[in-house]
């Protein structure tokens, strides 16, 4: 098998698997990460949702081998229970979750917009999270809980 090496939440990462495997087979299967989950398997739900580098990119349909050489976060290095991200502190304070299936996705997307755009406004932060389903409804109480932790990280 070939070798893949990429960094992961900060830490230097070489996978020797298919290089047309998924990126979420391989987080979720060999590495342990649950926070992106399986939703539509076809870049339509955002549920899978990761950062590499500073965009939000669906896992479910990424070969493994686009990502040699880059930086990805998932949810598990995007904060801790110690010490959450702003984000998840706005997130858990706005009541932004309700089954939470999607809102590690979401949350990505979110991360990615504010590293490219530390003051979003209210129609930055829709677009952003267009392509991120949720079931339940909670979209408006995302949207504030994102313009929430982005004035947190970069006070207006």
């Amino acid at each position: 098998m070939p070798s893949v090496r990429f960094s992961l939440n900060g830490v230097e990462t070489n996978i020797d698997a298919d290089p047309d495997c998924s990126l979420l087979n391989i987080l979720r299967a060999t590495l342990g990460m649950t926070g992106p989950h399986f939703g539509c398997g076809t870049n339509e739900c955002g549920a899978c949702n990761v950062m590499v580098g500073d965009r939000a990119l669906a896992a479910c349909d990424t070969p493994l081998w686009s990502v040699a050489g880059k930086d990805i976060t998932t949810l598990e290095g995007l904060g801790s229970t110690e010490a959450p991200h702003p984000l998840q502190r706005a997130f858990i304070a706005e009541q932004a979750l309700q089954c939470g299936y999607c809102v590690p996705g979401i949350l990505m997307s979110a991360a990615a917009l504010l590293k490219r755009n530390p003051a979003p406004t209210s129609d930055d932060v829709k677009a952003a999270l267009d392509r991120n389903l949720c079931r339940c409804g909670s979209h408006n109480r995302m949207v504030r809980a994102v313009l929430r932790a982005a004035a947190e990280i970069e006070p207006r």
